[in-house]
């Protein structure tokens, strides 16, 4: 058995002198001693990048694990988003009600004297000045183009 043994022994001594006789090898080409120097005179600026990396991944970490500040990212874009969420919602629903009122007077027919009487309204009013003002707008867009 302990024959055995001094016998793996060797095998392992041999196997170890020819890798560092391999590593040895690479080393003597002069495109790894090439490759080696510039790496040595940049070891400085290597170590730097390699802290400042290390650093953004530290943060990046503890910014990915933390629950409270994730809820917190969270809870924040809810908020922001919450208002026009219900804006736009309110939008849909009033255009859907105009929708259905639309349908049960599609039997009538305007007039010219109620088309006068809408034109009072306010809301109506400003309608129409937005209208005037998106339409002016392109107007201009259109000749600037020409």
């Amino acid at each position: 058995m302990s024959q055995l043994s001094a016998e793996q022994e060797v095998a392992v001594s041999i196997a170890e002198q020819k890798q560092t006789l391999d590593i040895l090898d690479q080393l003597m080409k002069p495109e790894v001693q090439q490759s080696l120097t510039v790496l040595v005179d940049n070891l400085p600026k290597l170590a730097e990048m390699v802290t400042l990396m290390t650093k953004a991944y530290d943060f990046a970490q503890n910014i990915a694990t933390d629950k409270v500040l994730i809820n917190d990212f969270a809870q924040g874009i809810g908020e922001f988003v919450k208002p026009v969420q219900e804006k736009a919602k309110g939008i849909a629903t009033a255009a859907i009600e105009a929708g259905e009122r639309s349908q049960e007077a599609a039997g009538s027919t305007v007039g010219l004297f109620a088309m006068l009487k809408m034109l009072k309204d306010p809301e109506v009013q400003k309608t129409l000045r937005f209208a005037q003002a998106f339409l002016n707008v392109l107007a201009e867009r259109k000749n600037e183009k020409a």
